[in-house]
């Protein structure tokens, strides 16, 4: 029996020290948690938090609107409209593997290719799924309420003149950045800045509250452009229907302020809508008018007459003999269509004699000649701010021989931009000074380039005005009630060997009215199909309906009375 009680005593020692080890260790370790309590949330509070924030703290970027592009009258060109797209945190996304079909549909794309987009660009805090979507297809991402789902606010560019502008304006891509035209050239204006901001988010990604801004969004300015968006519209109606009537290659018109050198129209055809990417096609898109060279035909024969007349080897009054209608040069013969005889200067510009205009030439020394296309622009771009822009061509004088200075007279062996031709046109109708090109309304005034004298400038254009009369070769350019001047041009195009018999380059380039110049324009039709290829039957005829369209536009008063009383007599009968 003692035994018994020693050895239930010893157990219940035993009991007692166990427990008191225990209880012992259970107190060290509830101090332990007690003191890192504390130490979490006295001394390491701001540790945590900056863990917390690190993990749900996010910087966003706020795209900025990007600028409209208007005519001088106010009329968007160039519109951007808001819009959502999609993107994902691809770390939150990526574990909702069941979802992504159903996100697919929403989104109207393939559920393999966005598990695959997602799933390379892990390493990433945003990618983008779709952009620009319709406001349906975003309520329908929004319902699916799926973690790591991210709508961003971008905008869209929309074009309101669509074909009518596509080559002056250009387009932006899908960062909205510009690519052709005004969209490109004017980039740094119409693109503004992004800004910044910290947003707070949940575990699913989604945005729960704006902490702050880090740099406020700057929106794109509005650019005023020169044209004029009803002669925009204009012009390139009666271009088109010119060029699909003659089965033309390809077409362009340009409307120049012959004072201020602002553009006033251009446009191009073949044309396409900006706003049906799907349907873009880059040789529709191309801007003709400062990009394609032509050799321009007898369009540059008053140049040539206006530097006979600066060099001083012919007068105003001059007689040229072009018996017997054809003339040796070389190896080549030279010829008019008829034997025109002894004729003045505004005789073989009205009927655009080769020989005669071959005799005014010679009479020149190459760097006489050469110095004066030179001052009017041709060789260089126009510096109207076109970021691409030809230079056409225009040979060194001291490469030309006898038939290289005759060929150029009546406009082959050398090649000029549309828009070049119109500039030197209206410089011209600006008493010989060249307009500096502006694409931008009201420019400021700048001194352009003096090439001629003004008294060769009115003489010019007086012999020019001839052309238009009823011996001329533009008959078709005629306006009723106006005086108008200006030049026919049909050139054969080059081809292997020379050039071809069958393709042709109409143009007509001109300006009104007369008495006191307001508008230069030119008109080109590349390979005119059919019987009619001339300049005076293609390509005035559009020149007319267009420059009428200008006059009553911008309200310029008639300066032919008698045509006025003329065709009201006309009217009457």
């Amino acid at each position: 029996m003692k035994r018994a009680a020693e050895r239930k005593a010893q157990a219940l020692r035993r009991f007692r020290i166990r427990s008191a080890l225990m209880l012992s260790a259970f107190a060290v370790a509830a101090i332990g948690l007690v003191g890192k309590s504390i130490w979490v949330v006295v001394v390491d509070r701001d540790d945590i938090m900056l863990l917390a924030e690190a993990r749900h703290l996010r910087t966003i970027t706020i795209n900025p609107s990007r600028g409209s592009i208007v005519d001088r009258n106010g009329e968007p060109m160039a519109v951007s409209t808001p819009v959502d797209s999609i993107g994902a945190i691809p770390k939150t996304l990526a574990p909702a593997i069941d979802e992504f079909q159903p996100l697919a549909e929403a989104l109207g794309a393939n559920a393999e290719q966005l598990m695959r987009r997602v799933s390379r660009n892990m390493d990433k805090e945003f990618v983008f799924l779709a952009r620009r979507l319709r406001p349906s297809q975003v309520e329908a991402v929004n319902a699916l309420q799926l973690p790591g789902i991210d709508v961003r606010r971008e905008y869209k560019r929309y074009y309101p003149a669509g074909e009518v502008a596509v080559h002056l304006v250009g387009m932006t891509d899908i960062e909205d950045i510009g690519q052709e035209g005004l969209e490109k050239a004017f980039n740094a204006v119409l693109a503004g800045e992004p800004g910044a901001k910290r947003v707070l988010r949940d575990r699913k990604g989604h945005v729960i509250e704006e902490v702050e801004s880090i740099r406020s969004v700057r929106h794109g300015q509005t650019l005023v452009s020169s044209i004029d968006l009803r002669l925009q519209y204009f012009a390139h109606r009666e271009l088109k229907r010119a060029a699909m009537a003659h089965r033309a290659r390809s077409g362009s018109v340009v409307v120049l302020d012959v004072k201020t050198g602002e553009v006033l129209a251009m446009v191009n055809w073949p044309a396409t809508n900006p706003n049906n990417r799907a349907a873009l096609k880059l040789d529709a898109i191309k801007n003709r008018a400062v990009l394609d060279n032509h050799e321009p035909g007898s369009a540059i024969k008053p140049l040539i007459v206006a530097a006979a007349l600066s060099t001083g080897v012919a007068d105003a009054a001059a007689i040229i003999d072009t018996s017997p209608g054809k003339i040796q040069v070389g190896a080549k013969s030279i010829e008019d269509k008829n034997n025109l005889g002894p004729i003045s200067l505004a005789t073989i510009l009205s009927r655009s004699s080769n020989v005669g205009m071959t005799k005014v030439a010679l009479r020149m020394e190459p760097e006489q000649m050469w110095r004066v296309l030179d001052r009017f622009g041709f060789g260089q771009p126009t510096g109207g701010g076109f970021l691409a822009e030809s230079s056409g061509l225009l040979s060194h004088h001291s490469y030309w021989r006898d038939i290289s200075q005759a060929t150029i007279s009546y406009g082959y062996g050398l090649t000029v931009t549309p828009l070049q031709l119109a500039r030197s046109y209206a410089a011209l109708g600006n008493g010989g000074v060249l307009p500096q090109i502006s694409l931008l309304a009201n420019p400021p005034p700048e001194a352009g380039v003096r090439v001629i004298d003004a008294e060769v400038a009115e003489a010019v254009l007086g012999m020019m005005e001839q052309v238009v009369g009823p011996g001329g070769t533009a008959r078709k350019a005629a306006i009723p009630g106006y005086r108008v001047a200006g030049k026919t041009g049909t050139s054969k195009k080059s081809a292997v060997g020379g050039y071809a018999d069958d393709r042709y380059l109409s143009v007509f380039a001109g300006l009104v009215p007369v008495s006191e110049p307001r508008f230069a324009a030119i008109v080109i039709l590349d390979e005119p199909s059919g019987d009619a290829y001339y300049g005076g039957d293609v390509a005035a005829p559009v020149f007319s309906v267009v420059m009428r369209e200008a006059l009553r536009l911008f309200a310029v008063a008639p300066d032919d009375s008698p045509a006025i009383g003329a065709g009201a007599m006309q009217a009457a009968r």
